[in-house]
């Protein structure tokens, strides 16, 4: 094999090495920019009887960053006490909204919020078992980091997550 056919083959190689590299990168930056970006998987544990343990859907990450959130829409957020925590929550009131909610450490005592600016009231659907607004109060809604809109599992509950009205 002469020197030249030798440095040919090199190239060759080297072209289909580099080519699939690209496709590598291209494909990874693609999942990337899908799952931080416009949509990512969410588990809907703790929205009974909303969603069920082992229910996934998609949750979209536009609307928070466009501020396409309203009253009714169920919310992936990060936990204000463990950033590595995810929570799944309904949004129940918006800045300059009031709520009136019962006192979780007092169950026959009443407390009145209103909503401060650059904040949301969130409550989880089911709420005598839910980690929610009543016990910490408002989230700043740059906590907010998605919104759940499609449920894809189990298939025969397949279709858009309902804005349930039930509050104020």
């Amino acid at each position: 094999m002469s020197f030249v056919s030798y440095i040919a083959q090199w190239r060759s190689v080297a072209k289909k090495v580099l080519d699939r590299t690209g496709k590598a990168v291209k494909f990874i930056s693609g999942v990337h920019f899908t799952y931080y970006y416009l949509f990512s998987p969410g588990y809907g544990d703790s929205m009974l009887p909303t969603f069920t343990s082992g229910d996934v859907v998609l949750v979209e990450k536009i609307s928070p960053r466009v501020g396409n959130l309203r009253h009714g829409d169920v919310v992936s957020l990060l936990s204000h006490l463990d950033p590595n925590k995810h929570l799944g929550k309904r949004i129940v009131a918006m800045e300059g909204d009031t709520v009136t909610y019962f006192d979780p450490l007092h169950a026959d005592a009443t407390k009145t919020v209103v909503v401060p600016k650059g904040h949301v009231w969130i409550e989880g659907d089911n709420t005598r078992e839910s980690f929610d607004s009543r016990a910490f109060g408002p989230v700043p809604y740059g906590l907010i980091n998605g919104k759940y809109f499609l449920r894809v599992w189990p298939l025969n509950s397949f279709g858009l997550v309902e804005k349930k009205r039930y509050f104020k």
